[in-house]
Protein backbone atom coordinates (compact mmCIF):
# COMPACT_ATOMS: atom_id res chain seq x y z
CA UNK A 1 0.00 0.00 0.00
CA UNK A 2 1.60 3.43 -1.24
CA UNK A 3 1.47 6.75 0.56
CA UNK A 4 -0.28 7.65 -2.22
CA UNK A 5 -3.67 5.14 -1.98
CA UNK A 6 -3.97 6.61 1.64
CA UNK A 7 -4.08 10.14 0.56
CA UNK A 8 -1.04 10.66 2.35
CA UNK A 9 1.41 13.47 0.95
CA UNK A 10 5.09 14.79 2.27
CA UNK A 11 5.28 18.76 2.51
CA UNK A 12 8.05 20.01 0.18
CA UNK A 13 9.33 22.17 2.99
CA UNK A 14 9.64 20.34 6.12
CA UNK A 15 8.63 16.64 5.00
CA UNK A 16 5.67 16.59 7.34
CA UNK A 17 3.00 13.79 6.61
CA UNK A 18 -0.41 15.14 5.34
CA UNK A 19 -3.63 13.55 4.89
CA UNK A 20 -5.26 14.84 1.43
CA UNK A 21 -8.88 14.96 1.34
CA UNK A 22 -9.45 14.66 -2.70
CA UNK A 23 -10.36 17.92 -4.37
CA UNK A 24 -9.71 20.45 -1.26
CA UNK A 25 -6.70 22.60 -0.80
CA UNK A 26 -4.63 21.32 1.67
CA UNK A 27 -1.82 22.81 3.96
CA UNK A 28 1.12 21.75 5.82
CA UNK A 29 -0.27 22.18 9.62
CA UNK A 30 3.69 22.47 10.21
CA UNK A 31 4.86 25.33 8.19
CA UNK A 32 1.79 26.53 6.05
CA UNK A 33 2.98 25.06 2.46
CA UNK A 34 0.19 24.03 0.20
CA UNK A 35 0.73 20.03 0.22
CA UNK A 36 -0.21 17.84 -3.09
CA UNK A 37 -0.23 14.29 -3.61
CA UNK A 38 1.69 14.69 -6.92
CA UNK A 39 3.68 18.17 -8.06
CA UNK A 40 0.89 19.88 -10.33
CA UNK A 41 1.61 20.11 -13.92
CA UNK A 42 5.65 17.60 -13.25
CA UNK A 43 5.32 16.81 -16.80
CA UNK A 44 4.37 19.77 -18.65
CA UNK A 45 6.73 22.27 -16.32
CA UNK A 46 9.65 20.06 -16.76
CA UNK A 47 9.04 19.43 -20.54
CA UNK A 48 9.33 23.03 -21.32
CA UNK A 49 12.41 23.66 -19.06
CA UNK A 50 14.27 20.75 -20.98
CA UNK A 51 13.29 21.65 -24.03
CA UNK A 52 14.62 25.77 -23.06
CA UNK A 53 17.76 24.16 -22.10
CA UNK A 54 18.22 22.36 -25.21
CA UNK A 55 17.30 25.99 -27.18
CA UNK A 56 20.56 27.12 -25.08
CA UNK A 57 22.75 24.68 -25.15
CA UNK A 58 23.33 25.01 -29.25
CA UNK A 59 25.09 29.10 -28.65
CA UNK A 60 26.37 28.00 -25.48
CA UNK A 61 28.46 25.77 -27.40
CA UNK A 62 29.42 28.10 -30.71
CA UNK A 63 29.78 31.42 -29.03
CA UNK A 64 32.96 32.59 -27.11
CA UNK A 65 32.97 31.57 -23.02
CA UNK A 66 35.55 34.06 -22.46
CA UNK A 67 37.78 36.87 -23.82
CA UNK A 68 41.22 37.29 -23.09
CA UNK A 69 42.45 40.89 -23.50
CA UNK A 70 46.19 41.26 -24.03
CA UNK A 71 48.36 44.34 -25.49
CA UNK A 72 48.60 41.65 -28.61
CA UNK A 73 44.88 41.47 -28.98
CA UNK A 74 41.66 39.91 -27.95
CA UNK A 75 41.53 35.97 -27.99
CA UNK A 76 38.30 34.23 -27.56
CA UNK A 77 37.25 30.89 -27.02
CA UNK A 78 34.44 28.15 -26.84
CA UNK A 79 33.88 25.39 -24.72
CA UNK A 80 35.28 23.26 -28.25
CA UNK A 81 38.43 25.53 -28.86
CA UNK A 82 38.98 25.33 -24.84
CA UNK A 83 38.87 21.60 -24.88
CA UNK A 84 41.14 21.37 -28.41
CA UNK A 85 43.60 24.07 -26.98
CA UNK A 86 43.90 21.75 -23.71
CA UNK A 87 44.17 18.63 -25.60
CA UNK A 88 46.93 19.88 -28.29
CA UNK A 89 49.16 21.34 -25.49
CA UNK A 90 49.28 18.51 -23.86
CA UNK A 91 46.88 18.94 -20.90
CA UNK A 92 44.79 16.08 -21.43
CA UNK A 93 43.06 15.82 -17.83
CA UNK A 94 42.18 18.85 -18.21
CA UNK A 95 40.80 18.66 -21.65
CA UNK A 96 38.81 15.53 -20.80
CA UNK A 97 37.51 17.12 -17.57
CA UNK A 98 35.74 20.07 -19.39
CA UNK A 99 34.91 17.80 -22.37
CA UNK A 100 32.57 15.68 -19.54
CA UNK A 101 31.39 18.26 -17.44
CA UNK A 102 30.84 20.77 -20.51
CA UNK A 103 29.91 18.89 -23.47
CA UNK A 104 28.68 15.04 -22.24
CA UNK A 105 27.12 16.01 -18.76
CA UNK A 106 24.56 18.51 -19.64
CA UNK A 107 23.46 16.11 -22.98
CA UNK A 108 23.17 12.81 -20.99
CA UNK A 109 20.97 15.27 -18.48
CA UNK A 110 18.89 16.52 -21.05
CA UNK A 111 18.46 12.95 -22.65
CA UNK A 112 17.86 11.15 -19.59
CA UNK A 113 15.24 13.88 -18.59
CA UNK A 114 13.41 13.57 -21.97
CA UNK A 115 13.37 9.66 -21.60
CA UNK A 116 11.68 10.01 -18.63
CA UNK A 117 8.98 12.37 -19.26
CA UNK A 118 8.40 10.30 -22.30
CA UNK A 119 8.38 6.81 -20.18
CA UNK A 120 5.84 8.16 -17.91
CA UNK A 121 3.59 10.02 -20.37
CA UNK A 122 3.28 6.85 -22.35
CA UNK A 123 3.05 4.80 -18.94
CA UNK A 124 5.99 2.70 -19.85
CA UNK A 125 5.53 0.71 -16.44
CA UNK A 126 8.86 -2.07 -17.30
CA UNK A 127 11.91 -1.52 -15.13
CA UNK A 128 10.50 1.43 -12.90
CA UNK A 129 13.94 0.86 -10.12
CA UNK A 130 16.25 1.41 -13.63
CA UNK A 131 14.50 4.49 -14.02
CA UNK A 132 14.57 5.78 -10.49
CA UNK A 133 18.23 5.44 -10.70
CA UNK A 134 18.66 7.04 -13.79
CA UNK A 135 16.52 10.29 -12.11
CA UNK A 136 19.25 10.15 -9.12
CA UNK A 137 21.56 9.87 -11.47
CA UNK A 138 20.70 13.47 -13.03
CA UNK A 139 20.91 14.86 -9.31
CA UNK A 140 24.29 13.92 -9.07
CA UNK A 141 25.95 14.85 -12.57
CA UNK A 142 23.82 18.28 -12.31
CA UNK A 143 26.36 19.81 -10.21
CA UNK A 144 29.76 18.99 -12.31
CA UNK A 145 27.94 21.00 -15.16
CA UNK A 146 29.33 24.49 -13.14
CA UNK A 147 32.78 23.80 -14.06
CA UNK A 148 32.97 26.01 -17.24
CA UNK A 149 31.50 28.84 -15.21
CA UNK A 150 33.31 28.54 -12.21
CA UNK A 151 36.68 28.35 -13.97
CA UNK A 152 35.81 32.01 -15.96
CA UNK A 153 34.38 33.62 -12.79
CA UNK A 154 37.83 32.20 -11.19
CA UNK A 155 39.69 33.77 -13.99
CA UNK A 156 37.44 37.09 -14.04
CA UNK A 157 38.21 37.57 -10.27
CA UNK A 158 41.77 36.57 -10.32
CA UNK A 159 43.24 38.17 -13.44
CA UNK A 160 43.34 41.81 -13.02
CA UNK A 161 46.84 43.28 -15.05
CA UNK A 162 45.54 46.50 -15.45
CA UNK A 163 45.60 47.48 -19.42
CA UNK A 164 48.33 43.93 -19.98
CA UNK A 165 45.63 41.42 -19.18
CA UNK A 166 42.05 41.44 -19.04
CA UNK A 167 39.49 38.60 -18.67
CA UNK A 168 35.53 38.95 -19.78
CA UNK A 169 33.39 36.60 -19.95
CA UNK A 170 31.72 35.86 -23.38
CA UNK A 171 28.13 35.56 -24.42
CA UNK A 172 28.58 31.63 -24.48
CA UNK A 173 28.96 31.57 -19.90
CA UNK A 174 25.51 33.65 -20.16
CA UNK A 175 24.12 30.57 -22.21
CA UNK A 176 25.65 28.11 -20.51
CA UNK A 177 24.72 28.99 -16.82
CA UNK A 178 21.18 29.42 -18.79
CA UNK A 179 21.30 25.38 -19.60
CA UNK A 180 22.70 24.31 -16.67
CA UNK A 181 20.52 26.15 -14.27
CA UNK A 182 17.41 25.48 -16.39
CA UNK A 183 18.26 21.38 -16.47
CA UNK A 184 18.43 21.57 -12.55
CA UNK A 185 14.67 23.09 -12.65
CA UNK A 186 13.75 20.43 -15.05
CA UNK A 187 15.28 17.95 -12.97
CA UNK A 188 13.66 19.73 -9.79
CA UNK A 189 10.14 19.85 -11.26
CA UNK A 190 9.99 15.96 -12.56
CA UNK A 191 8.03 14.57 -9.86
CA UNK A 192 9.98 11.34 -9.47
CA UNK A 193 6.84 9.18 -7.83
CA UNK A 194 4.86 9.62 -10.72
CA UNK A 195 7.64 6.61 -12.10
CA UNK A 196 5.92 4.24 -9.29
CA UNK A 197 2.10 5.08 -10.46
CA UNK A 198 2.11 4.18 -14.08
CA UNK A 199 0.75 0.10 -13.67
CA UNK A 200 2.62 -2.55 -14.70
CA UNK A 201 5.59 -4.64 -13.03
CA UNK A 202 6.96 -3.17 -9.94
Amino acid sequence: MRAIDRDIACCPVCHELVKIKRGNKEYCPRCGTVVHLRKPGSLTVSLALVIASIILYIPANLYPMMHVQTFAGTESDTIISGIIYFFESGSYLIAFVILIASIVVPFIKMVIILYLIYSVYKGKAEDKEHKLRLYVLTEIIGKWSMVDVYVVAIMIALVHFGALTQIKAGAGAIFFLGVVILTMLSAMSFDSRLIWDMKGKE
